[in-house]
C-alpha cells in the first residue's frame, strides 16, 4: 500500500540504483513509451478522451479500443498518483491485444487529470500532499457507485461485446476496487487483476475480502515482495477465501519487486517482474473473458 512504510523501503531499494536525474529523463512520454514493448500483431486502436456520468458528476476518462469489430470490455483503476500518460499507454497497450478499454479518473469529483505533473512521484512530499487528501476523498461506496457508471458506460460503446464478461485491472489503490467492482456487477465482471494492491484485506466491516462470495470472477492477485513482507497473512486469507467460495485466484509474491513496480513511470518500476505480471493478465482475460 501507498503508505510512508512504502516510501521509505522504496527510497531505500532507490538508493544508488537509479539517480534522480537519469529517473526525470526516463520518465518523458517518449522514454516511457519505449519502455512499453507492443504485442505481437497489434491492433490498430482508436483513442478517445471520454466523460462518463456517474451519480456524484462527470467523470473523465481515457477510452481506447481496436478499430475493427467488438472486444471484450477491460476497466481500469490507476494508481495512487491517478489517470496519467503512463496509464494512457498502458490502457493502449491493452487494447492493441484485442480489449475495449476504460482508464477511469478517480478523482473527478475534485479535479480533472492529471491531478499531479509529469515525473512526480508518491516518493516525494509535495506529491503526497496532494494525492493523500484525494485518496481520502473516496470510499467503498463511491468505488461502487462508480463502478456501476463504468460498466454501464463500456456496455453502451459499439466496441464492447456485451456477450463477453467484462475485466478489471487496479494497481496500489485500484486493487481492491477490482474486488468491488468484481462484486458491485457480478452478472458482468468475469476477471480481476489486482498489482501491488493494498489493504485488500482488513480488520473493518468494507474489507474487500468479505466480498468474495458475491464474485463470478477468476482473480490474478500480483503481490509486491515489501508488501508481503509488511502483511504475510494477506495472500494466505485470500487464497482460503476465494478456495471456499470455489473461485479460481493467482496469487503471487513477485521477488524483488516494490510497491508500486508495474507502471513504467514508477521510480521502482521492475520490467522484467512488469512483463511477467502483464503476461499473467493476459492468460487470465485470454480464459474467463473469452
Amino acid at each position: 500500500m501507498c503508505d510512508e512504510t512504502t516510501v521509505e523501503e522504496s527510497k531505500e531499494y532507490l538508493s544508488g540504483k537509479l539517480s534522480r536525474r537519469r529517473f526525470g529523463a526516463l520518465t518523458t512520454g517518449a522514454a516511457v513509451a519505449m519502455l512499453l514493448p507492443r504485442a505481437a500483431n497489434a491492433a490498430t486502436v482508436i483513442e478517445n478522451e471520454v466523460t462518463v456520468a456517474t451519480p456524484d458528476g462527470m467523470a473523465d476518462c481515457y477510452f481506447v479500443h481496436p478499430a475493427q469489430g467488438k472486444h471484450a470490455a477491460v476497466l481500469v483503476w490507476p494508481d495512487i498518483v491517478g489517470l496519467r500518460p503512463a496509464f494512457r499507454l498502458m490502457g493502449k497497450r491493452l487494447a492493441e491485444s484485442g480489449y475495449s478499454v476504460l482508464v477511469v479518473n478517480p478523482y473527478y469529483r475534485t479535479q480533472a487529470a492529471p491531478v499531479v505533473g509529469e515525473g512526480a512521484s508518491f516518493q516525494d512530499e509535495a506529491t503526497r500532499n496532494i494525492l493523500m487528501p484525494l485518496a481520502r476523498s473516496l470510499s467503498a461506496q463511491t468505488n461502487v457507485t462508480d463502478a456501476k457508471a463504468f460498466i454501464e458506460f463500456l456496455d453502451q460503446q459499439p466496441s464492447v461485446d456485451t456477450a463477453r464478461k467484462i475485466g478489471t485491472t487496479g494497481y496500489c489503490m485500484g486493487g481492491p476496487i477490482t474486488v468491488r467492482t468484481a462484486a458491485a456487477v457480478p452478472s458482468r465482471v468475469g476477471a480481476g487483476a489486482s498489482f501491488h494492491g493494498g489493504r485488500l484485506v482488513t480488520d473493518t466491516d468494507d474489507s474487500p475480502h468479505l466480498l468474495i462470495p458475491q464474485l463470478k470472477a477468476s482473480f490474478l492477485f500480483a503481490v509486491a515482495d515489501n508488501d508481503d513482507k509488511n502483511e504475510p497473512e494477506t495472500k494466505n486469507v485470500l487464497r482460503d477465501s476465494f478456495a471456499a467460495a470455489n473461485l479460481h485466484a493467482e496469487i503471487e509474491v513477485y521477488q524483488g519487486a516494490m510497491h508500486g513496480w508495474c507502471p513504467p513511470d514508477s521510480r521502482v518500476y521492475h520490467p522484467e517482474q512488469a512483463e511477467r505480471a502483464w503476461a499473467r493478465m493476459l492468460h487470465l482475460f485470454e480464459s474467463a473473458l473469452a
